[in-house]
């Protein structure tokens, strides 16, 4: 079992956490002048009401943890919650009938338990009417499958080893059944599916030397404030509290599900200290083979991924295809842009017979898609390709790092739209790829043959013109066919390295005016 799919399943046993009380009572009156029989206090009519809990609060939060030293927090998991295994974990389980918000039509919350892997305890409060009802963590809460445990559970010895995370549900595919749709659990991680499309491809809050020499840095969601949405809500509000070594930050998460899940996100960072290598806005995936290196992989299976490419949308609305592969040594890449419009890693084959997994399902994996609001200025969109020889681990990172360093003492706002839907949201009149194939050349044992087919529809009677390009070594024989029973314009042309290591390549079918294809980029390595 993979650790992607751990995180999952595990906190797919888990239901919802014990009923509490919806409300506080009214706040209490200033007190009047001692007398021998008090009259009773009201608030004057025209008093202002309490501020009700919001972003700026958390942020507030945050810039005073980034001005003291930072203390890692960790929780021992003793009893019936140390040493579980992946089976014992999915034996626990939230009591349904003690979900907060039991009674709603369009929600239900889950609390999620520590356990294996889970052991960085997570403060969780409900905010009702703008009021916070921080939610104690309580063993009681739980129900324990007596076949994993059948010496039963000794709750007197618990005590209190704080959340894991929460998942939140929705009746998303059908009116009768409480989905799943999001889950925030471990470091600062969160994923979430839209109707028709199962777990893939994980969000983070940040991304810290994601790919250095010196080492990644996981900052971790310390606490969350989860407001309870009324009944005409279409939407869950969250915030979040994150802090680590170098940086701590405020979130704010407004989720919509539906056929495209969208997360409306805000956030504050406070560094620590001066930061460059940052990540904003990270996606994590995976990408074990494909059509491109499908050779060096004895497996039955024609490809294993959640995504197959990062997808970008530059400032000057260029549009980019940058198609994942495997690798024998890490890879990164940086595209540099102003003020990006969109980028995100995309699942792009859709059908069956591209995976022939009947179990893991990779055609109804999710894609995201990062869309950045107010401008975000110079940088670069960064992807990161970590070698791997399973499907059993993510390995794939894409964020945007900001061409400035941040400076300790300040502040810095991002405000971005996450989507998660089978497809990314852009519909512009452009051809786009639909598969990147790739072998030996027949011709030339030092040569290599690519394959790359584009949408035909949007294509004329005239062929456009390709443009292939690359970065190191040079391009042999292209040509274009058209292929219209399969819909595809096929481009088709042989790399030579001619000594070269590493070398990106590019491809665009232009016309008279401009491109009619989006940019197709791909690395090739010698192994």
């Amino acid at each position: 079992m993979r650790r992607r799919d751990f995180v999952i399943s595990a906190g797919a046993a888990m239901t919802a956490v014990g009923a509490l009380s919806s409300s506080l009572g009214a706040a209490l009156a200033q007190e009047g002048p001692e007398t021998a029989t008090p009259e009773p206090q009201t608030e004057p009519a025209d008093a202002a009401p309490p501020k009700p809990f919001d972003f700026e609060d958390v942020a507030a939060m945050a810039k005073d943890l980034a001005s003291k030293p930072y203390e890692y927090r960790d929780a021992e998991l003793i009893g019936t919650f140390g040493n579980l295994t992946y089976d014992q974990y999915r034996g626990i389980r939230f009591r349904r009938d003690r979900d907060p918000w039991v009674g709603s039509r369009d929600f239900a919350l889950d609390l999620l338990p520590p356990g294996s892997i889970f052991h960085e305890p997570v403060d969780i409060s409900l905010v009702d009417n703008g009021v916070v009802i921080p939610v104690k963590f309580d063993p009681h809460m739980f129900d324990f499958d007596p076949a994993q445990f059948p010496d039963g559970v000794d709750y007197e010895t618990l005590g209190d080893m704080g959340w894991s995370g929460f998942r939140i549900r929705t009746p998303l595919n059908r009116p009768d059944v409480m989905d799943e749709v999001a889950v925030f659990q471990g470091a600062s991680y969160f994923r979430a599916v839209a109707r028709g499309t199962l777990y893939g491809l994980s969000a983070r809050g940040l991304a810290i030397g994601t790919g250095s020499p010196e080492g990644e840095e996981f900052p971790l969601f310390r606490g969350y404030w989860i407001h309870k949405p009324g009944d005409q809500d279409r939407s869950v509000l969250i915030h979040a509290l994150l802090d680590s070594k170098s940086v701590s930050g405020a979130f704010e998460f407004r989720i919509t599900p539906g056929a495209e899940t969208v997360f409306d996100t805000r956030v504050s960072l406070f560094p620590r200290s001066d930061m460059k290598n940052i990540g904003i806005a990270p996606l994590t995936s995976m990408y074990w083979f494909g059509p491109t290196d499908r050779s060096r992989v004895d497996d039955y299976r024609p490809a294993v991924h959640d995504s197959d490419g990062l997808q970008m949308l530059t400032g000057d609305e260029q549009r980019l295809w940058r198609v994942l592969s495997g690798h024998s040594t890490l890879q990164t890449s940086a595209f540099m842009d102003n003020n990006p419009l969109g980028f995100g890693l995309a699942q792009r084959a859709r059908d069956f017979e591209s995976y022939k997994d009947a179990e893991a399902r990779y055609e109804r994996r999710p894609s995201g898609w990062i869309a950045p609001q107010d401008g975000w200025g110079k940088g670069t969109v960064n992807l990161i390709e970590i070698p791997v020889e399973n499907e059993f681990n993510d390995n794939i990172v894409s964020f945007w790092q900001p061409a400035d360093t941040l400076v300790t003492g300040n502040r810095y706002d991002f405000n971005y739209i996450l989507s998660f839907a089978s497809e990314v949201p852009d519909s512009a009149p452009i051809s786009r790829v639909i598969e990147t194939m790739s072998g030996k050349a027949i011709n030339d044992p030092n040569a290599r043959t690519y394959i790359v087919d584009f949408d035909l529809g949007l294509f004329g009677a005239e062929d456009p013109v390709p443009a292939v390009r690359a970065s190191a070594g040079r391009i042999g024989h292209s040509y274009l066919l058209r292929l219209p029973e399969q819909r595809r314009m096929r481009l088709a042309f042989e790399y030579v390295p001619e000594g070269a290591k590493l070398a990106d390549l590019s491809a665009v079918l232009n016309g008279p005016e401009g491109p009619l294809s989006e940019t197709w980029i791909a690395r090739w390595t010698r192994e």
